[in-house]
């Protein structure tokens, strides 16, 4: 079973089950006391058992640390299938109440932050560790300082600025700015809190409840909780080294996709960046689907809308292409300044069709109203000062050197991984939950792989490496990682 971290110490508390099959089944009880399973679970499915094992955990039944039964034991008491068994776990799994420490067994984890989503707390569950690698956050010590930035913003402000709620959400340098660094040239422009805040309140406008969207196999987990939240289905499309293939893409919008996510660079976790010649080939997949659709008598059908996330922005080495270039008028293209500029600044760039934009911008009216327009300026400061272009230039030529010097080091250990864009590393491992409790030991913490599947059971075992946070020690986390890959 997969995991998102290691579990604590054990408490020394190992579960025993009380069933009709005679004997307790079990290892060995510490100070903690029995807890009788069986007698708790009402409901013999993999729903009911999660939901047995979950209410001894909040009850305090179970403790941190507690490990539970192996999957036969718990299904021969129950005179279940272990299948059964190992659905409940995977559930339980899934929101990060228990976590596999692999032949060690299923321990139980601390009760994770209520207000972090199911995949958030998979990816921000697990004890500190020496190094941590887990994160996908930019290392701070690259990005360009923002005081200075902010305090020229400010002053540079004009006073009357400060006064309308009707002014234009965007102000007019920006706007200019970004229109001349677009990757094609869209109808409207607008700025939002961050990505995730763009892509959100996009789906919303062309997605309704129920809609299929077409999303990248591996993706980013929190798109994923973000369309659980929209009541929005996914549609996984597996991936090569040129972006999203063409016959997934196509598959996709055959099986009722309304809209498109996908990464056109340093695609997160797996690095791939989306070619011209794909990006083109991808928009013919597009125009050829919309072509069959208008050609069904009777059928009407939205136009389909690609929703591309460039997440990483100025620190990725590749080119910012995008399938704007062939449909402006079916593709929203956002661009975060987060990892090149600061996670702090929220700040998030939008361009798209009017349609889909004026409906986006009009109805954020009725809530934030607007992003500050003193971060606005200090946006635009730093995207025109000599020193923030600097280091900006400066962290893409690091994070790149970090990659490189990474997957050279594992392939010293017999390790071959692809090297990507970006701050992230994705290296396959023979068994997840084992790589996982190996690096633990090693004390380097990185991100479980199967919070990044699309649907259950897809794909090989793997584990996400921030490389951008690796300053040194590049050569001993080479050799904790080629071990834990083979554990």
């Amino acid at each position: 079973m997969s995991t998102t971290a290691s579990p604590p110490a054990p408490s020394g508390v190992t579960t025993v089950i009380q069933g009709d099959v005679g004997s307790d089944v079990g290892g060995d009880v510490g100070g903690g006391g029995v807890v009788d399973l069986v007698r708790h679970v009402e409901d013999r499915s993999p729903r009911g058992i999660a939901a047995a094992v979950a209410r001894c955990v909040r009850a305090g039944d179970l403790a941190v640390g507690d490990r539970l039964p192996t999957v036969r034991e718990l299904a021969r008491a129950l005179g279940v299938s272990p299948a059964t068994v190992s659905g409940a776990f995977r559930a339980l799994s899934a929101v990060g109440l228990v976590a596999s420490r692999g032949r060690a067994g299923t321990f139980v984890l601390a009760e994770p932050a209520g207000w972090l989503p199911p995949r958030y707390r998979r990816m921000a569950a697990g004890a500190p560790a020496r190094l941590d690698l887990s994160r996908g956050t930019p290392d701070p010590a690259l990005l360009p300082a923002l005081g200075p930035a902010v305090a020229r913003a400010a002053a540079a402000a004009r006073l009357d600025e400060a006064g309308s709620y009707l002014d234009a959400p965007l102000v007019p340098r920006l706007e200019a700015l970004l229109r001349a660094s677009w990757p094609f040239a869209p109808d409207r422009l607008t700025v939002v809190d961050g990505a995730m805040d763009a892509i959100g309140r996009t789906l919303e406008v062309v997605a309704r409840y129920g809609a299929r969207v077409a999303v990248e196999e591996p993706g980013f987990p929190p798109l994923f909780d973000l369309l659980d939240q929209l009541g929005l289905e996914r549609v996984p499309m597996t991936l090569d080294r040129s972006g999203v293939r063409p016959d997934a893409l196509a598959a996709a919008l055959a099986a009722g996709a309304a809209a498109v996510v996908l990464q056109p660079r340093a695609h997160n976790p797996t690095g791939v960046s989306l070619t011209t010649t794909r990006a083109r080939e991808l928009a013919a997949v597009v125009r050829l689907h919309a072509a069959r659709a208008a050609s069904d008598e009777g059928v009407r059908q939205r136009r389909v809308v690609v929703v591309e996330d460039d997440h990483s922005g100025q620190i990725a080495s590749s080119r910012d292409v995008s399938l704007g270039a062939h449909l402006p008028a079916q593709v929203v293209h956002v661009r975060s300044y987060s990892k090149s500029h600061g996670p702090d600044l929220r700040l998030a760039a939008v361009g798209g069709p009017a349609a889909v934009l004026d409906a986006l911008v009009g109805r954020r009216m009725l809530g934030p109203g607007w992003t500050s327009r003193l971060l606005q300026h200090t946006l635009v400061d730093l995207l025109t000062d000599a020193d923030a272009l600097d280091a900006v230039a400066d962290a893409r030529r690091v994070y790149f050197a970090r990659q490189r010097a990474l997957v050279d080091a594992l392939a010293a250990h017999g390790l071959v991984v692809t090297p990507g864009d970006g701050i992230n590393l994705w290296v396959p491992v023979r068994d997840e939950a084992a790589a996982l409790v190996h690096l633990e030991a090693a004390g380097v913490r990185v991100s479980p792989g199967a919070p990044y599947r699309a649907g259950p059971g897809a794909g090989e075992p793997h584990v996400r490496v921030t490389v951008g946070a690796l300053r040194e020690g590049t050569a001993e986390v080479a050799a904790a990682l080629a071990l834990a890959a083979r554990a």
